[in-house]
């Protein structure tokens, strides 16, 4: 029924226990018919209104009867919204409430909760036997207060995930230990379901020890303890190593205080690392280093032990305000090299196993913790090892002599050729120093070559004893690998174990020779074998080379050698120097070159079968040329001389009369007239050596001349007869 059709006929209230009809609310209404009393006939019609799956009969009145009901409606209006009003709940977004399933359809449950309107929840958040029923109250969180259709949108999801939110920050800042089961492995860790929650549990909080297989722990079930918790993004992270941890702590504390060096306990392996392995004690983590671990040589401690294996180990050393323990395993069995001497004795052939290669020896494992090693100058009587991996392999099984033990240092000198014979004793009766002998090479180097003489006995040729007239910058200008040659032997050093060989020893020095053929100032021809910047390399008769430096090539080809002179090219050239113990020969080219005299004075010269250190000019060719020389100068002004200048410059003064033109006047080229000139200075100053200069009496008895002033033109009958003024070499002609 309406509200309006409860005022105008309202039912009667039930009274309650103690009869109070207090509460019971007065309405203007027709009195309601008793049971006894017979119902009065109604003056109204009735209507059935259906709406949906609900049905009610209401009263249709007429017209005149609206006014009669606004009459009673009116006085309680005011009532009717207070009553409403406060009938509605205080609901906030954001808020989680407790509401009454109304409606269960096929998207989505309506849900009360005292709202204006009923709440909408997805029916995704529920599952599929997990359905509410109509009349079931539920706990909801309000996600939208009014949506653009005015509904209100609810969330059964977000309820619960809060309500568990609550309870594990209680956990958290309690301290307490939940349970969670692991469900998936990740990146760097597992996934725990916590309450409905995902949690992280970190790979390193999974257990004391570390894990190396983390499948094995999906789907079980274990207690955690929340470690961090992140309000804003809703983190949770898990550990268990924690729990372990203080479960163990008790522990730990005891077999501290009872632990001491010398002990022998039983732990599991815990860690392998490469520089030795953890050990659990059982609270108490030890190392046992791989040093410790046997008295052999090992390389990695996974070849000994693994992980989660139990082994009984010695405690060597325990420092307890570190709370440090050191473990040794070899220490549970005898030192190898107790009685080592009587084991091994010098002299006595062994067996090993090669367990590791140096560039200077091999080591061999004659048992475990007992090596040997077998240097790299005894591996071989003959033989030039570079490495002793050209003879032996990792893990070869070999036989060796003992050579030494030093206890003390615990180590045994081992060798390999000493299990043949020397081949070095009876050397001597196959070589002798002189001999020649056949080989093949077998190695080059820049300072020699290596020849074979038999197998396993090897000599070496310097390269200077190569050849006797050139000078070989690598042997391989003349030798090449496996070729066999006949050498000679020069040494034989059985100390040194070295024979030394000469290729050029089997022909005679032929320098002596050379020295003859080669004299200084001859000439020779040569061809060009080699150009560079600074010399010519040219071949000679008798297998020679010369060198023809940059400064004796003529000046217009030193710019550039290589266009001036071509390979192949024969020329002429001149012996400089013959230097024996360089092997070099000294050529010139340019003083090999034919040259005209340009002037008397040179052809003169060229004409002089010997050569001193005083040029000597006839007298008559002197006077020829400084009286042509006094023609073409002009008049010298008088300067004043001393008296020890007066030779040279009657001298000069002469050589100038003598270098004029002649009396029949031909001209005198430009070119013949500064020959002369550099003639006339060398005369000159040849003459000067050989006059003794004046006495100081003389000289002091000389008078001065006047300077400045010119002499008059001389004729020619005053040419031949010397003046007054030549006598006393006081005119000087001035060079031009």
């Amino acid at each position: 029924m309406s509200n309006d059709e409860q005022l105008l006929n309202p039912e009667p209230a039930a009274a309650t226990e103690s009869g109070d009809m207090a509460s019971v609310p007065k309405t203007y209404s027709e009195p309601v018919p008793s049971a006894e009393a017979p119902a009065p006939q109604e003056n109204y019609a009735t209507e059935l209104i259906t709406t949906g799956p609900l049905s009610e009969r209401v009263r249709v009145y007429d017209i005149k009867d609206i006014e009669k009901l606004q009459e009673v409606s009116t006085p309680q209006g005011d009532d009717r919204s207070k009553i409403y009003e406060s009938s509605l709940r205080d609901v906030r977004k954001d808020q989680r409430i407790l509401g009454t399933v109304v409606a269960v359809h096929e998207s989505e449950i309506m849900v009360d909760v005292g709202f204006k309107s009923e709440g909408m929840v997805s029916r995704d958040e529920f599952a599929e036997g997990e359905l509410p029923k109509i009349g079931d109250q539920i706990e909801v969180f309000v996600d939208v207060l009014e949506d653009e259709n005015g509904q209100m949108i609810l969330s059964k999801r977000k309820a619960d995930f809060m309500r568990i939110w609550e309870r594990i920050r209680e956990v958290h800042n309690s301290g307490e230990i939940i349970e969670g089961h692991i469900l998936s492995r990740i990146k760097g860790g597992m996934v725990v379901d916590v309450m409905g929650i995902d949690a992280f549990l970190p790979g390193s909080q999974i257990d004391i020890r570390p894990v190396t297989d983390f499948d094995s722990y999906v789907g079980k079930t274990l207690e955690f303890k929340i470690v961090k918790l992140n309000e804003l993004r809703k983190n949770i992270v898990l550990s268990r190593k924690e729990i372990l941890e203080e479960s163990m702590k008790e522990k730990r504390n005891d077999l501290l205080s009872r632990i001491k060096v010398g002990d022998i306990l039983t732990g599991r392996v815990k860690n392998i690392t490469d520089f030795g392995v953890f050990i659990d004690l059982g609270g108490l983590d030890g190392l046992l280093h791989i040093t410790d671990i046997s008295w052999g040589r090992i390389n990695h401690p996974r070849e000994v032990v693994t992980i989660d294996q139990e082994l009984t180990v010695k405690v060597i050393d325990y420092n307890q305000e570190k709370q440090r323990v050191s473990l040794g395993l070899k220490q549970l069995t005898p030192h190898p090299w107790e009685g080592i001497e009587q084991k091994y004795p010098v002299d006595s052939v062994v067996k090993g196993k090669v367990v590791n290669i140096t560039n200077y020896g091999v080591f061999v494992e004659l048992e475990k913790g007992v090596e040997g090693l077998i240097h790299i100058s005894e591996i071989s009587w003959t033989q030039h090892i570079k490495h002793p991996s050209e003879v032996f392999s990792m893990g070869d099984q070999i036989e060796a002599k003992v050579l030494g033990i030093d206890s003390t240092e615990r180590k045994i000198s081992l060798g390999f050729k000493q299990l043949e014979p020397d081949p070095w004793d009876t050397l001597g009766q196959n070589y002798s120093v002189g001999t020649v002998v056949k080989g093949v090479i077998k190695n080059l180097t820049p300072y020699g070559a290596y020849v074979e003489l038999q197998e396993g006995i090897d000599g070496f040729i310097h390269v200077s004893d190569m050849s006797w007239t050139k000078k070989l910058r690598h042997p391989r200008e003349m030798l090449r690998k496996d070729q066999e040659i006949e050498v000679k032997i020069l040494e034989i050093s059985k100390e040194n174990r070295k024979i030394s060989l000469g290729l050029k020893q089997l022909v005679e020095d032929p320098w002596p020779m050379i020295e003859t053929l080669f004299s200084p100032n001859s000439l020779i021809e040569g061809e060009v074998a080699r150009i560079t910047e600074k010399f010519i390399v040219v071949n000679l008769e008798h297998d020679l080379e010369g060198i023809v430096p940059l400064g004796q090539m003529p000046k217009k080809d030193r710019k550039d050698l290589s266009k001036a002179v071509t390979v192949g090219e024969k020329m002429q050239l001149m012996v400089l120097d013959v230097n024996k113990h360089d092997k070099k020969i000294i050529l010139s080219r340019e003083l090999a070159i034919p040259r005209k005299p340009k002037t008397e004075v040179e052809a003169y010269m060229y004409q002089q079968t010997e050569a001193t250190d005083k040029i000597e000019i006839p007298t008559e060719l002197i006077a020829k040329i400084a009286e042509s020389e006094e023609q073409a100068a002009p008049p010298a002004p008088i300067v004043e001389t001393s008296p020890a200048e007066e030779p040279v410059k009657k001298s000069r003064t002469r050589a100038k009369k003598e270098a004029k033109p002649t009396e029949d006047g031909e001209p005198v080229s430009e070119t013949e007239t500064t020959t002369r000139k550099k003639t006339i200075r060398k005369v000159a100053k040849a003459e000067t050596t050989e006059i003794t200069p004046a006495t100081s009496e003389e000289a002091a008895g000389k008078k001065k001349t006047r300077t400045g002033s010119k002499t008059p033109k001389k004729s020619k009958s005053t040419e031949s007869a010397p003046s007054d003024t030549d006598k006393t070499g006081s005119t000087e002609v001035p060079e031009e």
